[in-house]
């Protein structure tokens, strides 16, 4: 409202509960989908308006690496940052004609207090030894957004994995 526009939006919605399917965590799964799913839908719901209106815009949709690929305890995660990659695709396709580019940062384990969504034990247990072992700083992450947002107008960067050096 104090400038008249938006140009940028960072679409960070995301929660891991992470557990085996066979434990029925069911609430956990409804959150996960709200939160990661839904919470990215209703952020774009509300710069859309704005952006289209001002032929300009640029959103920045945060996936995760585990919507590459699913591993043990991650599948309901997985899928909700699967789904995320195909709202920021289907963004980008429905918006060229409004100049809006859409991209999808896909970040391996990064620094953050996400390990602390886990309610499974043991899945926190891996999760926590695997950041503190190989986590990259969310300072990286903010610098690959720094580098998708200074494209010229002309360029969309639609996605980039990032993965800590030391990770398979």
């Amino acid at each position: 409202r104090a400038y008249g526009r938006i140009d940028v939006m960072i679409n960070n919605a995301g929660i891991m509960p992470n557990s085996r399917l066979d434990q029925r965590k069911v609430e956990d799964w409804e959150r996960m989908i709200d939160v990661n799913l839904k919470g990215s839908l209703y952020g774009i719901a509300a710069v859309l308006p704005v952006m289209q209106k001002q032929k300009s815009g640029h959103v920045i949709c945060v996936s995760s690496l585990s919507g590459h690929r699913v591993k043990q305890n991650s599948a309901v995660y997985s899928a909700t940052k699967f789904g995320v990659r195909a709202i920021a695709e289907g963004l980008r396709i429905e918006m060229t004609p409004y100049n809006i580019r859409s991209t999808i940062i896909s970040p391996g384990p990064v620094d953050t207090d996400l390990p602390g969504s886990v309610t499974d034990q043991q899945a926190a247990q891996q999760i926590r030894d695997l950041h503190a072992e190989i986590a990259i700083p969310a300072l990286s992450v903010a610098q690959a957004i720094a580098f998708t947002i200074s494209q010229p107008a002309s360029v969309d960067i639609n996605e980039i994995l990032l993965r800590p050096t030391a990770m398979e």
